[in-house]
C-alpha cells in the first residue's frame, strides 16, 4: 500500500476512534491479529487485536467523552506511519474507575504504526499517562528533596 494511502488510514483512525469514539472502526482498521505496545500501561505491556483494544478505547472515551486529538505532524515511510499528536478533553466521566473530576487535560503522544495491506498491525504509543493522571488529581509528584550542605 503507498505511503499516501496509509497516512490517510491513520488520519482516518485518528477521527473516527479517538475524536468521534467509533468502535466498530477499530474492528475495520486493525488486523485482527494486530499487536500494540504502549497503551495501556508499563513496558512490555500489550493490546492483542481489536477484541482487546476496544475496551481500552471506550475505557479511555468513558472517562473523557469530550475527547479532542489533533495531529500535530504525520509522516510515513514504507509501511510505517508515524503521528505527533495532542489532545484536550475534560474528566467527566467513570471510565478510569475514578470518580470523574471535570478537571481539564491536556496532553501529548507520539504513535507508530505498521499497516499491511490496508490494516494496522502493529503500532507503538507513547504518551503522557502520568501527566494525564497528575492533571486529574490520581497521582502527585513526590516533592524534591533539596539536600543543605552541612557547615
Amino acid at each position: 500500500m503507498p505511503v499516501k494511502q496509509n497516512i490517510q488510514l491513520m488520519q482516518r483512525w485518528f477521527q473516527e476512534v479517538w475524536n468521534e469514539g467509533r468502535t466498530q472502526s477499530v474492528y475495520d482498521l486493525m488486523s485482527p491479529n494486530a499487536v500494540g505496545k504502549g497503551q495501556t500501561g508499563p513496558q512490555g505491556a500489550e493490546v492483542h487485536g481489536p477484541a482487546e483494544f476496544v475496551p481500552f478505547v471506550e475505557r479511555i472515551r468513558g472517562a473523557f467523552p469530550d475527547m479532542k486529538l489533533t495531529i500535530e505532524d504525520i509522516f510515513g515511510a514504507k509501511d510505517k506511519v508515524v503521528v505527533r499528536w495532542s489532545a484536550t478533553m475534560r474528566h467527566s466521566g467513570e471510565g478510569l474507575g475514578l470518580a470523574p473530576t471535570s478537571k481539564p487535560v491536556q496532553l501529548t503522544g507520539t504513535s507508530i504504526a505498521r499497516i499491511l495491506e490496508g490494516q494496522i498491525v502493529e503500532g507503538w504509543d507513547n504518551w503522557d499517562q502520568l501527566g494525564m493522571l497528575e492533571q486529574i488529581g490520581a497521582y502527585k509528584q513526590p516533592e524534591a528533596v533539596i539536600l543543605a550542605k552541612s557547615a
